[in-house]
C-alpha cells in the first residue's frame, strides 16, 4: 500500500485538506495512521481520481481516438509570420501548442476563448519521486 498524507491527497485531487478530512469521516476515503502523520490509502486516491476525473463537454458529437483532452481558456497568442505560439490553461495545467498561423486565425484564437487542446503523443515520459534506502 502507498500512503499518501493528506495534505498531499488534496493537492493531487485539486481539493481542499478539509475535503479529504470530510470523505474520510463520510467513509469515501479509510485513514490509516501507519506513522506519525495521518495517510490515505495511494489506490484508493487513484479510484477516486478516476471517479471525479469528468471533461467538460465541448459539444462535440464526433467520436474521437484520443483520449488526452484539455479543455480550458486560452491565455496568450504570439504569432509570427507563418506560425502561432497558442498557450491554455486547463484546470491546474497550461498546455503550448505550435501551429500555422493560418490555423490560429481561422480557430479565432485569442485570450479568453475556450478551446480544447487534443494530445497524441508516442513518447510520454512519468517520473516518480526518488526514494531512499
Amino acid at each position: 500500500m502507498t500512503a499518501i498524507r493528506i495534505k498531499d491527497a488534496a493537492a493531487l485531487l485539486g481539493v481542499s485538506d478539509d475535503s479529504i478530512r470530510r470523505w474520510i469521516s463520510s467513509g469515501v476515503l479509510e485513514q490509516t495512521d501507519t506513522g506519525p502523520v495521518a495517510t490515505v490509502d495511494g489506490v484508493r486516491l487513484a479510484e477516486l481520481a478516476r471517479e471525479r476525473a469528468v471533461a467538460p463537454d465541448d459539444g462535440a458529437t464526433v467520436a474521437r481516438s484520443a483520449r488526452n483532452r484539455f479543455t480550458g481558456l486560452v491565455t496568450d497568442v504570439r504569432m509570427d509570420g507563418v506560425m502561432a505560439q497558442v498557450t491554455l490553461q486547463c484546470g491546474p495545467f497550461e498546455v503550448t501548442s505550435l501551429m500555422s498561423a493560418d490555423a490560429a486565425h481561422e480557430l479565432e484564437l485569442r485570450p479568453g476563448v475556450v478551446a480544447t487542446a487534443v494530445v497524441k503523443a508516442t513518447t510520454v515520459i512519468v517520473e516518480t519521486n526518488r526514494r531512499s534506502g
